[in-house]
């Protein structure tokens, strides 16, 4: 049996829906994308949605929106997706790190508040800059995997320090902190499409926010800088070519139209691995807070046992139809990261240690118990092997 990594759940309600905007001759700029902004806008309860390319471009935007500039500092997590703290160096700023908590994997308020201490008593020191004692700029918050932050604490400690948040919810489309949806969180926040989240347009992503002057900022921006009457050959600020496509677009609308059904094929899907997977020796299984009403499954991450050895358990598993990929390797430890910023190992502990026993499992919306059975029956192999 092979299993896949991920597959996109694509019915012929989306085939159809793209048919239709072929047919129409409107590929871009056209009323599909104003649709799917409304749709995510209302779901999120936000009054302003900006549907971009990716969710690297929303970030980029908001980031970029709230006048992140050249030597400044943006704090946010290392055990993300690299496009987390990469916005911050497009606009020529610093991105800092705090270390997350084991249980979440998130950044949580106790490493916020030792992260935001200890740089405002020692500041940053590494082979490439020295920046004296500081308070970052700006505080990007990631819900890894899905799964939310501890929001109510981590707002109050930045407002406490005055230091503006924006909510990188990539990962998070569907999930619930205490009755209010991820991206509602800080000035602005971001969903991505890409093949593999909750709901796909392809490629794509949008700008969630309350705020007007970011989401006029960021409709401007990611359409060449164009003005509120977006005269084509009049351009007011430095812009890019970010916006979404109309086929994009609908594909995501009908993707909105099953949201509910998509996340409950993948909750129930994570709710079968961790009673597969919590009997076996040397694995842990993701844990889900008390404060989360519900989560949007994005992908499912396991941990093992440091005495197991990660690369011949990954091997195992490729080599017995089972794709899997370590989740994550540390920001701080990319090579561009320590070339261009001297950062080095035992910089963030936790983080280190956990990207050394994460491993992403199959995990898609369709994926069956038999293939899950499957799954689980190579990962005891594996452990047993690998142990």
């Amino acid at each position: 049996m092979f299993v896949p990594l991920s597959r996109p759940d694509i019915t012929g309600q989306e085939i159809e829906a793209v048919i239709d905007i072929m047919k129409s001759g409107i590929l871009s700029i056209g009323p599909k994308v104003n649709e799917f902004e409304e749709t995510i806008a209302d779901y999120v309860g936000l009054k302003h949605a900006v549907a971009v390319n990716s969710g690297t471009s929303a970030l980029h935007l908001i980031v970029r929106s709230l006048g992140l500039e050249q030597g400044q500092t943006m704090l946010t997590s290392s055990f993300t997706f690299v496009s987390s703290a990469n916005v911050a160096i497009y606009e020529g700023a610093i991105p800092v790190f705090a270390d997350i908590e084991e249980s979440s994997l998130n950044i949580s308020p106790q490493t916020l508040e030792e992260a935001l201490e200890r740089y405002a008593k020692k500041g940053l020191e590494t082979d490439c800059m020295n920046l004296p004692p500081f308070q970052p700029d700006l505080f990007m918050g990631v819900d890894i995997f899905g799964h939310p932050m501890d929001w109510d604490e981590i707002e109050r400690i930045c407002e406490r320090n005055g230091l503006p948040v924006i909510e990188d919810s990539c990962e998070a489309l569907g999930t619930v902190y205490k009755d209010r949806k991820a991206g509602s969180f800080g000035l602005a926040g971001a969903f991505a499409f890409y093949p593999n989240k909750q709901i796909t347009t392809g490629e794509g992503g949008v700008i969630v926010t309350n705020d007007a002057s970011i989401a006029q900022m960021c409709r401007s921006m990611r359409n060449q800088g164009r003005g509120i009457s977006e005269n084509w050959l009049e351009h007011v600020r430095l812009g890019y070519n970010y916006r979404l496509d109309e086929l994009s677009s609908a594909m995501g609308l009908e993707q909105m139209r099953r949201i509910d059904e998509i996340l409950s094929k993948r909750d129930s899907a994570a709710k079968r691995y961790s009673e597969l997977l919590s009997r076996i020796d040397g694995v842990t299984v993701p844990a889900i807070a008390d404060y989360v009403t519900s989560l949007g499954w994005f992908v499912y991450v396991i941990r093992l046992e440091d005495s197991i050895d990660r690369d011949g358990f990954m091997d195992y598993l490729r080599d017995n139809g089972v794709q899997c990929r370590d989740y994550f390797r540390p920001v701080h430890l990319q090579p561009f990261y320590i070339k261009q910023y001297g950062y080095k190992e035992g910089m963030l502990p936790v983080t280190e240690r956990v990207s050394r026993q994460t491993v992403a499992i199959p995990f898609f919306s369709n994926l069956s118990q038999e293939e899950q059975e499957y799954v689980a029956e190579t990962i005891t192999r594996a452990v047993e092997r690998s142990g």
